[in-house]
């Protein structure tokens, strides 16, 4: 089982806590957002103990860093933007995956309009990936500044996310005439009251009527043919 993390650092040079999550989760594959720190410095902070063997795994995406414990080779882009990189996983004795990881531009700069448009083009990107290769073994992993509810992050004709396992094992669903396959979103399963930590990733208040104060913008999101191999138990602080 691979263990994924994902981090906006927001610029910070947070290296002694990244490095502490990273030993503590036993971190395979580390995707960073807004990331200002140098490689060769990463590396160190990520091979600091003996049994680390981590390696920088490079693409075009400026705004994705991807740091894993399987050399380049075995992860190569499929295709990138200035927003997203989609990668194809092949590990030796193992089932190929599709990684897709991206970084949507904030809400103080582009409209929720602007934001859902932009979640139907990755939607059709990744489509487009997945009949490429022949299957949809894909995990989305990212900073999409929008909340699991958002429309371009639920609905059908974006990244038709839900938050039911049982749902999105249906794999897909059809609107007038059309199919759109599912993303399982964990994520309203896994913050909230429930959680041992922050039940969102950002929290905003503003003196209007409909707040949300804890937004849950950073999203892993899972097609259904990786369910079977998702632990949906693992705890989250």
């Amino acid at each position: 089982m691979i263990t994924l993390m994902f981090w906006n650092l927001g610029r910070q040079h947070l290296t002694e806590s990244l490095q502490r999550l990273v030993v503590l989760h036993e971190v395979d594959l580390l995707v960073l957002a807004e990331c200002g720190i140098g490689v060769s410095e990463m590396l160190g902070i990520l091979n600091a103990s003996a049994e680390a063997d981590f390696y920088f795994n490079d693409g075009d995406c400026d705004r994705i860093a991807i740091y894993s414990r399987f050399p380049p080779d075995f992860m190569r882009p499929v295709i990138e933007s200035a927003r997203y990189t989609i990668r194809r996983l092949r590990l030796p004795g193992q089932i190929e995956v599709l990684l897709a990881a991206v970084h949507f531009p904030s809400k103080l700069f582009m409209s929720d309009d602007s934001l859902q448009l932009e979640c139907v083009e990755l939607a059709k990107e990744i489509q487009a990936v997945e009949n490429e290769v022949g299957h949809a073994r894909t995990v989305l992993v990212g900073d999409f500044n929008m909340n699991p509810f958002e429309t371009g992050v639920a609905a059908a004709g974006g990244l038709h996310a839900v938050m039911a396992k049982s749902i999105a094992a249906q794999g897909a669903r059809k609107v007038q005439e059309r199919s759109y396959p599912f993303f399982y979103n964990p994520m309203w399963g896994h913050f909230g009251d429930a959680s041992k930590g922050p039940p969102g990733t950002y929290y905003y208040q503003r003196a209007e009527h409909k707040v949300f104060f804890w937004n849950m913008f950073d999203q892993v999101l899972i097609r259904p043919d990786l369910l079977d191999r998702f632990d949906n138990d693992i705890s989250v602080s």
